[in-house]
């Protein structure tokens, strides 16, 4: 059964401009969602949509069975952890994580016994009875958390909440993120600009700009069958190298994609190609994805290329390279590459990633190696990429040109 439920949300802010498009998906029970994007891709408005903080102008939202469109922030069993979550300065943390079930008039034992539990969980028991001014940002951040989790409610909305921190600290809170949600029974979504930190807490990610989904689904899935060139894009690092505007071609039944850099196309991609013949046929174009653990400098690489950048980002070797042909690639590399080296390269063909060069989606069909999850979103394709900038430029603000009168 699904916790949490979606269908066609759309949110237009006062200024007319767009901030949710069409948003539909469900979140099951028990399940922490990841919701990953830029500044302004509407993760954070989404959240405040489900928690009520925001109307949204059109559609519904479920939270477990009830439909809460129209509902109060109270009414939504929910709890919402801020970036930065404001704390009651002459209250001690004992008192801040009791408030939410005080106001609900709570029986005192169940007060103490909730509020000694999570601070147990989360480590508070030393500073149970000081004030926030002493705490450090970590712990403050904790008693944010510990006051949303007293009540148990069914779900939680973290917008963030390591924005701020050192990395040392995000990392050990968000360890203590992920075993919190092991431990609760009810439903997580945690918003983040950060792909990595998305990937890595995730069950399933939704993946958002401009206020329009481009795909949902398991990390796995989003790395190794993107639904479109932005999502191939997003997730991944070093990010996926493009070569744009390749030709398909077929010579002595082989095919092959040419944009300077001309690759054959092995059966197993070939066959996921199903549009391969209508390309080959009427000269459409496709961009080419080309990740850089799936190329490297090799003595036996057959496309000339000259080392132009070297990088080390602590556990490999990358060197960003310009072929003959002035395609440039980041490839892995190895301590004796150096800028200005001549090299060769090899790409391995079975990974290529295919996407229309206008519209943007991906021209290869989901394998045996795609694992399919239970929800119906991980089979919705994203907008076609012309489809996308019409509605945002339709939903822009349209300004007074009018000569205001003296």
């Amino acid at each position: 059964m699904s916790l949490l439920k979606l269908n066609a949300v759309d949110k237009v802010f006062p200024s007319g401009e767009l901030a949710l498009y069409d948003i539909n998906f469900e979140a099951g029970e028990k399940e922490l969602i990841a919701v990953v994007g830029g500044e302004k891709s509407g993760k954070s408005t989404l959240l405040r949509v489900i928690a009520g903080l925001e109307e949204c102008n059109s559609g519904k939202i479920e939270i477990d069975g009830k439909d809460v469109t129209d509902a109060a922030p109270k009414d939504r069993e929910l709890a919402m952890i801020f970036r930065s979550s404001t704390l009651y300065p002459s209250l001690t943390v004992y008192d801040n994580m009791a408030y939410g079930l005080r106001i609900r008039k709570a029986p005192q034992a169940l007060v103490d016994q909730r509020v000694k539990s999570a601070a147990k969980i989360l480590g508070l028991e030393p500073v149970l009875y000081r004030k926030p001014k002493v705490l450090t940002a970590a712990q403050r951040q904790r008693v944010a958390i510990g006051r949303a989790i007293v009540r148990e409610p069914k779900l939680y909305l973290f917008d963030e909440p390591l924005a701020g921190l050192d990395e040392k600290l995000k990392n050990d809170m968000l360890a203590l993120i992920v075993n919190l949600q092991a431990r609760m029974n009810g439903t997580f979504l945690y918003a983040t600009k950060n792909v990595n930190e998305a990937l890595s807490v995730g069950t399933r990610v939704i993946i958002l700009k401009n206020g329009i989904i481009q795909q949902i689904d398991t990390p796995a899935n989003l790395y190794d069958y993107p639904a479109n060139a932005y999502v191939a894009f997003t997730v991944g690092s070093p990010t996926i190298n493009f070569v744009n505007g390749c030709t398909v071609v077929e010579e002595d039944g082989k095919v092959f994609v040419n944009g300077g850099i001309k690759l054959p196309l092995p059966e197993s991609v070939k066959a996921r190609f199903t549009d391969c013949a209508a390309y080959v046929a009427e000269g459409k174009t496709v961009n080419v994805g080309v990740r850089p653990e799936d190329a490297r400098i090799a003595e036996d690489g057959d496309i000339p290329a000259k080392v132009t950048a070297t990088e080390n980002d602590g556990e490999e070797y990358y060197a960003e390279c310009e072929t003959q042909t002035g395609a440039t690639l980041v490839v892995k590399a190895s301590p004796q590459n150096k800028k200005g080296d001549g090299v060769l390269l090899k790409i391995d063909a079975e990974r290529l990633q295919l996407f229309d060069s206008e519209s943007r989606l991906t021209l290869l069909a989901r394998d045996g190696g795609y694992v399919k999850t239970p929800y119906a979103d991980a089979d919705v394709a994203p907008l076609d990429y012309r489809d996308e900038l019409e509605i945002l430029e339709k939903a822009k603000p349209k300004k007074d040109n009018k000569k205001k009168r003296r």
